[in-house]
């Protein structure tokens, strides 16, 4: 925390701190796995801590580190715990101080916390694929909750969307944008498959996610088309392919949307191999791409 290791029972903030009441804080979720030499590695470290100065900067915050020693903070987190994998979650935040929706003269704040986390969405999740409920609830427009940041209160629309897609029997949330179309999941961007073409929903529909972009580039290097574009959600039903990728979900079949069977039922070829590839990738089995890995 700001710059010491603390314990765990000592990392504490006061009930008032700002970002606590106001949502304007921004974060990251980054996980670290064990490499087949031995050593753990955390996955595209730069990649992440960029994109939470980019966050930060979207909201006018400015982070009193550089991204270089945030980036070595979270391996030291690592080590420090003597974590083989986990998930990492930086986190910077107005601290206690002047209240008030506008009050922007408190202290910027920077955590890191480290813990074991397995499957997001269930291991049978991975190995079977998930079931999805388009949402009632509309991802916000770019213009009301500023949408390429990972901020803390943009999570208030995926966590209403999740509970609900939870709380009537499904896996997860499918939100579509303000225009109707497909957008993302309360955590994790979408992919289809279809006649060998996969298609992601463009940036102004969905966070740049960062496993987003891992996944892109290992279909790309295989040869696969991948089309950028906007989609309805009828375009789901009749897909043969459907995953979701994200630093929490890594990559996870869809089988089922609105109660629609997707394609047979199971995960698809290229999905399959997406799903391969980079689980290899992380554990520095795909020598392609060392590059994504951060010794610790």
């Amino acid at each position: 925390m700001d710059g010491e290791m603390v314990p765990y029972e000592q990392a504490n903030v006061h009930v008032l701190t700002h970002s606590l009441h106001y949502g304007l804080a921004v974060f990251e979720g980054m996980r670290c796995y064990k490499s087949e030499n031995g050593r753990s590695a955390i996955f595209r470290a730069q990649e992440h801590i960029r994109r939470l100065f980019d966050s930060a900067h979207i909201l006018e915050m400015h982070i009193p580190f550089s991204q270089e020693e945030i980036v070595k903070a979270c391996a030291d987190v690592v080590r420090i715990n003597k974590f083989d994998e986990c998930y990492l979650r930086p986190i910077a935040f107005y601290g206690a101080g002047e209240m008030g929706v506008v009050a922007r003269n408190n202290q910027v704040r920077l955590a890191i916390a480290a813990w074991p986390w397995g499957a997001y969405l269930g291991d049978d999740g991975i190995t079977k694929g998930v079931r999805l409920k388009t949402s009632s609830f509309v991802r916000f427009h770019h213009n009301s909750m500023m949408a390429m940041a990972k901020t803390s209160a943009n999570y208030v629309n995926s966590a209403l969307a999740g509970y609900e897609a939870r709380r009537n029997g499904y896996d997860e949330a499918l939100l579509l944008d303000v225009n109707g179309y497909v957008s993302e999941g309360s955590g994790e961007n979408f992919f289809i498959v279809r006649d060998g073409v996969v298609r992601t929903p463009p940036l102004m529909s969905c966070l740049a996610g960062i496993t987003r972009d891992a996944v892109m580039k290992i279909l790309a290097d295989d040869g696969i088309q991948v089309l950028e574009q906007q989609f309805p959600r009828d375009l789901v039903y009749i897909s043969d392919e459907a995953f979701m990728t994200g630093t929490a979900a890594e990559v996870t079949p869809v089988r089922e949307l609105d109660d629609r069977q997707i394609g047979d039922g199971k995960p698809g070829p290229i999905t399959r191999k997406v799903i391969e590839v980079f689980h290899g990738a992380l554990r520095g089995r795909e020598a392609r791409y060392n590059q994504w890995l951060h010794y610790v």
